[in-house]
């Protein structure tokens, strides 16, 4: 009973350094965080500067606010295993390490940048368009919740898919959208219900259909990941 304790122990805490060692060096480098701020600001403004004083409908600033998540996501979580190739530690992890281990350190650390990233795009959004109204916190907060978990997962396998590619700024972006569409369609209705002022339970359908999304491309990444990382 003991070594199946030891060996969960062992991974959760090497999970726990791949996240550590990932935030130091971005708090350091600060590459992927600056990136994210900087294309949420400019979006944004590009936004309020091109709308003046009309007021686009909800359903098209729901789908706005999804555009501007999706692109940000693109221009920084693309490095998570792109920089471990040019430090040439990446044989030194596959040698301290199993794979799974890296793989949820990697998806923990996207998804607290996801999640901070998130809110502030939300905030900076409702400040300076004013047409964007949450009528209903509750559908809006687990959308936003979901869909950034959601993110995170996708990118991060696709990200070691890509790690060892020539092309890496542009094959990201290639590969992502089609993975990402469903989630991002499904996340601009839910807000979409949520600026409406719908019930919670209107936007069940949404809820069920992204928690399935997750469940499976978890399922499917830590699958699959031993043999991406490992070729």
């Amino acid at each position: 009973m003991r070594k199946p304790e030891a060996a969960w122990q062992q991974w959760l805490r090497s999970s726990i350094s791949i996240f550590r060692k990932d935030w130091h060096s971005e708090l350091r480098t600060r590459y992927a965080i600056s990136a994210l701020v900087m294309f949420v600001v400019t979006t944004i403004s590009i936004m309020v500067f091109a709308l003046g004083s009309e007021s686009a409908p909800v359903d098209v600033l729901s789908g706005m606010l999804w555009v501007v998540i999706f692109f940000a996501a693109m221009s920084g979580l693309s490095r998570t295993f792109v920089a471990e190739e040019e430090r040439g530690t990446a044989m030194t992890l596959q040698l301290l390490t199993s794979p799974s281990a890296i793989y949820f350190g990697k998806l923990f650390f996207n998804l607290v940048l996801m999640i901070g990233v998130n809110t502030f795009t939300v905030l900076l959004y409702a400040i300076f368009l004013n047409g964007f109204i949450v009528k209903t916190s509750s559908i809006f907060i687990i959308t936003i919740a979901l869909g950034s978990i959601g993110l995170a997962a996708s990118s991060t396998i696709i990200a070691a898919i890509i790690a060892k590619a020539n092309t890496k700024g542009t094959l990201y972006p290639v590969l992502s959208f089609p993975i990402l569409l469903p989630l991002l369609l499904t996340c601009i209705n839910a807000t979409r219900l949520a600026t409406e002022g719908a019930f919670l339970n209107e936007a069940t359908g949404e809820f069920q259909f992204l928690v399935s999304y997750i469940v499976v491309v978890v399922t499917a990444s830590s699958v699959l990941f031993e043999y991406i990382w490992k070729d």
